[in-house]
């Protein structure tokens, strides 16, 4: 094992920047129109340099920890929409990362999917490639709401993308929902959770609607790892955020915290819910700070001691990888930090509070928890329980609302 701490991915993440169309609120590496179907679409040159980073890292690992490591517990397409990538190159994505990475005995194989009937691809035909999770971005079952959200479905193709799941095996189907969105109503979010429950998922995130100013931050240069904000979508999100309301906001988390726990689901992470069983894993392998590769145009990696990006820009990434002079395809332009031991420290506590195991109390403490433990704990912020016979710590549902303050001064 590398001395600084490095370890060899437990999972992958492969994202895919293709979709129909782009919502005004989203901030993720994505590209449509022309680039995604027609005659001009990219979508098979970055099949082709997809593989080839596949190796390309392969290679890198191979040659840090041994061609022989553990098979992966947690492949994850993301994007995007991946179901409109064929589902031959799809195969042919899963087939490589099982020759080169290996894929466990019963590893969680997700895919991400949008809901229309042209984007959700032939559930029998991911199913036959490997996969068992589909997350699909229903966001809403409220018609006004999709509409205003710029989404292209309608509620009723979320269940008929649940329905064609099921028939063809799928074994765990999430839904992503949003909250807080401009025109929703607590009845309008009340009527989508109850949606969700009635059609049978296994696991549900629910998002704050956040509408963030990527170009302010900093993250749309030539190696960053977000794209630019389109002129539409920034006039959209300056219409948008006058009608977001924090209280408004608080009374659907407390929603859908009643609700899906009255259906049985289990709030294992700030804006997570799951039946038994089906809790994301590769999701948790972030949480819990284990070592994961990534490869696409915008994808982020960690192996334990540093991260690593790829740059948003897509004809970067087809240039190195795919080069039209027929030199030697390099690693995609991106960039890297150093994770030291006190953002380390801090990281561990704040993803541990995330999840509602908490972390043990001896454990809080004695970290950068330690200090401000008392006031979190007078505050309401946080609470003491006991699992498996060990006293921890975790947040409240008002230490959920409120966890950025508390995660303020772990910092």
């Amino acid at each position: 094992m590398p001395a600084d701490g490095a370890r060899p991915p437990v999972a992958l993440y492969v994202h895919v920047p293709f979709c129909v169309s782009l919502c005004p609120y989203c901030d993720f590496v994505v590209y449509a129109g022309a680039v995604t179907r027609g005659p001009a679409a990219r979508v098979d040159a970055f099949v082709g340099a997809v593989q080839v980073e596949l190796s390309l890292r392969a290679d890198a690992l191979d040659a840090r920890f041994g061609s022989v490591r553990p098979p992966l517990a947690s492949v994850y397409l993301g994007g995007g929409t991946p179901t409109l990538l064929p589902a031959s190159s799809l195969a042919a994505i899963l087939g490589l990362v099982r020759d080169r990475f290996g894929i466990a005995a019963g590893a969680e194989v997700t895919i991400e999917s949008n809901p229309g009937p042209d984007e959700r691809g032939d559930a029998a035909a991911l199913v036959a490639a490997g996969v068992g999770r589909l997350s699909l971005g229903a966001q809403s079952f409220d018609p006004a709401v999709l509409r205003r959200l710029g989404r292209r479905h309608r509620p009723s193709d979320v269940a008929d993308a649940v329905r064609e799941a099921r028939e063809a095996g799928i074994r765990s189907v999430s839904v992503d929902l949003l909250y807080d969105a401009p025109g929703q109503s607590p009845a309008s979010w009340s009527a989508t959770l109850e949606a969700a429950v009635a059609l049978g998922v296994d696991h549900v995130s629910g998002y704050a609607l956040t509408l963030d100013d990527p170009d302010a931050e900093g993250l749309t240069g030539p190696l960053g790892d977000h794209l630019p904000t389109r002129a539409g979508a920034r006039r959209w999100r300056e219409e948008a955020i006058p009608e977001q309301d924090e209280e408004r906001a608080a009374a659907q988390y407390g929603i859908a915290v009643e609700r899906l726990g009255a259906a049985g689901f289990r709030g294992y992470e700030i804006s997570n819910w799951a039946r038994p069983g089906h809790e994301s894993r590769h999701n948790l392998a972030y949480w819990h700070r284990e070592s994961y590769e990534a490869v696409g145009a915008g994808a982020h990696a960690f192996d334990g001691a540093v991260r690593r990006w790829n740059a948003a820009r897509l004809d970067g990434y087809l240039r190195a990888l795919a080069p039209v002079d027929g030199s030697a395809p390099v690693l995609p332009p991106g960039g890297s930090e150093p994770v030291d031991a006190d953002t380390a420290a801090a990281e561990a506590v704040i993803l541990a509070l995330r999840l509602d195991e908490g972390l043990p109390r001896a454990v809080a403490e004695a970290g950068r928890l330690g200090p401000h433990l008392g006031w979190a704990l007078e505050a309401g912020l946080l609470e003491t329980v006991v699992l498996g016979r060990v006293e921890r710590v975790r947040l409240t549902t008002r230490g959920r609302l409120l966890s950025n303050e508390l995660f303020a001064r772990v910092l």
